[in-house]
């Protein structure tokens, strides 16, 4: 298969849609609306929707940003500070966006007085919409593609070269769209639990990055010295993390 997807939607004078901004639009709508429905479900306030908007925006594109700078290309961009300010030119890595999201909903906690695990036990099923779209957008601009494949899989990404490749932002669609298929199925017992819910999203949705690195090209800019790709190695304590999580999980109902 061929892909050579053109990254604009339609233009019209100077006003260009691109499929990635659509795509990012709609994760973030989509899991607006699935986490109004999960408070719905549960008698809670659906007003927080509106209360984590913006904090938790803000903070997905300050740490996706920031982390890309940092930790792939850091030789470029301490060189050039000022050149972290230009988001336009893309580079947002998803482990500082899920950092600067958790940023954000502790910021809410704080000002509202509520539990932050419980607001991060609601946020789960819905990041993972969001995770989703992401994927579904890097694939529309060819980007974060996978390595040389000789399998029938194989797709070539015609803006990138003329070899097929792993399609790794599809893998990694599927693997989060199966994980909120799974999650959703058990979410009330898992909600019962504080911790539980977001803990088996961290596990689930790492687990799966790190797997789908072993099929992409390193993305910094530097080779680490351990066996492992950047990715993976941010990967791994969100993993920890997880288990923490799901291991100290009340056995009574959530406070």
């Amino acid at each position: 298969m061929t892909w050579n997807i053109d990254p604009i939607l339609f233009q019209f004078g100077g006003i260009s849609l691109h499929w990635y901004g659509l795509l990012f639009a709609c994760g973030i709508w989509g899991g607006a609306a699935l986490l109004k429905h999960m408070l719905k479900e549960s008698g809670q306030n659906v007003g927080l929707v509106d209360d984590l908007f913006f904090p938790v925006f803000i903070g997905i594109i300050v740490g996706a940003r920031l982390l890309h700078c940092l930790a792939y290309e850091p030789d470029f961009y301490l060189a050039h500070p000022m050149e972290i300010l230009y988001i336009w030119k893309g580079g947002l890595a998803s482990h500082g966006g899920g950092l600067g999201a958790i940023l954000g909903v502790l910021w809410v906690a704080k000002r509202k007085n509520l539990n932050l695990m419980y607001l991060l036990d609601y946020l789960a099923l819905p990041t993972l919409v969001f995770a989703v779209c992401v994927r579904l957008a890097n694939l529309m601009n060819s980007e974060i593609y996978g390595k040389v494949t000789d399998g029938p899989w194989g797709v070539i990404f015609a803006r990138v070269d003329m070899l097929p490749r792993h399609p790794a932002q599809l893998y990694e669609a599927l693997g989060y769209l199966l994980l909120a298929v799974l999650l959703w199925q058990v979410r009330r017992a898992l909600l019962a639990l504080e911790g539980r819910l977001f803990g088996a999203f961290l596990i689930g949705v790492f687990v799966i990055r790190m797997l789908v690195e072993w099929v992409k090209p390193e993305q910094a800019s530097y080779i680490p010295s351990l066996p492992l790709t950047v990715g993976q190695l941010l990967s791994v304590p969100f993993i920890l993390v997880g288990i923490w999580l799901w291991l100290r999980a009340r056995t009574g109902k959530r406070s």
